[in-house]
């Protein structure tokens, strides 16, 4: 079992910065691939990025690449997502997410371990 807690939303204006943690639970965090996905209101569920167990590789969705960073410290077991350039469509409520095994996917029904979520709200 992993249990999942986001932090770092809030409000920030168009262009400016935010950067998201996701604290894990367990003494595996390392044999687990993690994602952040988010949801704006009215809309599913999007796959926002994705890191392997050890964060050799990762993934992005082509809207935010160059903007957005996923990163992990397993010695911490923390998860993060720096996310520069904001706009006001990454509005969202973002989520961190684990999957059972390293390997990073992008699709959310891999995921079988989630976070309660943290808003992110930018003002244009």
């Amino acid at each position: 079992q992993v249990q999942l807690v986001e932090s770092g939303g809030g409000v920030v204006q168009a262009g400016g910065s935010l950067r998201l943690s996701c604290a894990a639970s367990g003494r595996t965090f390392e044999s687990n691939a993690m994602g952040w996905f988010r949801q704006a209101p009215g809309k599913e569920r999007q796959f926002v990025a994705t890191i392997s167990g050890i964060g050799g590789t990762t993934y992005y969705t082509d809207s935010v690449k160059g903007r957005f960073t996923i990163s992990r410290d397993n010695a911490k077991n923390t998860l993060y997502l720096q996310m520069n350039s904001l706009k006001p469509e990454d509005t969202a409520v973002y989520y961190c997410a684990a999957r059972a095994g390293p390997t990073p996917y992008k699709v959310s029904e891999t995921y079988p371990y989630w976070g309660q979520g943290t808003q992110v709200t930018v003002s244009s």
